[in-house]
């Protein structure tokens, strides 16, 4: 992440208070979690964005969790770190969103980070989910990248998929919170915790 975008996004943070920001909760808002220290996650973005859920509401939310699919309540997330809301500035089906995102409960969680199969992992909820009045996909998949600023793929990554058996997903299609959080349909209105 460019030095500009975390400054941005810092700032928005901090503009709007803890608790104002939670009152602002609507359904369809975007909740990105923000660690306090890198992980293999975020370490593939440059900055510490690790999950994004989906708010149904000011005190519940739809995830994908090592759990699958599942609503949670707001006062569940982790306490490690914090939270920024995100809004979709585009027009977009609240109902048919909610609706498709309510429609992959249940489903496992992703460990493989792979389109086209029954896992869901959290970006990938929200990519499948959100529509505008056509039925069109507001986030469209973008190329998945495993690998550092130099274009490297992370030790980590490497060992982690030649422990399963197959290659490093590079490039495949889908989506990673931190990307979902940069993109022009999404603004930033508040900080959680």
């Amino acid at each position: 992440m460019n030095t500009i975008h975390t400054l941005l996004l810092t700032a928005a943070s901090v503009l709007y208070g803890i608790g104002a920001a939670a009152q602002q909760l609507q359904p369809g808002d975007l909740l990105f979690h923000v660690k306090e220290s890198p992980t293999a996650i975020t370490q593939v973005r440059g900055d510490l964005i690790e999950h994004v859920a989906i708010a149904l509401g000011t005190d519940s939310l739809i995830e994908a969790t090592h759990r699958g699919v599942v609503i949670t309540s707001v006062d569940s997330l982790p306490a490690d770190g914090h939270y920024l809301i995100g809004r979709i500035t585009v027009p977009f089906d609240l109902q048919r969103s909610l609706n498709n995102a309510r429609s992959l409960l249940g489903r496992p969680y992703d460990y493989l980070f792979l389109p086209n199969n029954k896992e869901i992992y959290c970006s990938e909820l929200v990519q499948l989910s959100f529509v505008d009045s056509l039925n069109q996909l507001i986030f469209r998949p973008v190329p998945l990248s495993f690998h550092d600023a130099t274009g490297r793929i992370l030790d980590h990554w490497q060992q982690y998929y030649a422990a399963r058996g197959i290659d490093v997903p590079e490039g495949q299609p889908g989506s990673h919170p931190s990307e979902l959080a940069k993109r022009s349909v999404v603004r930033i209105i508040g900080r959680m915790r």
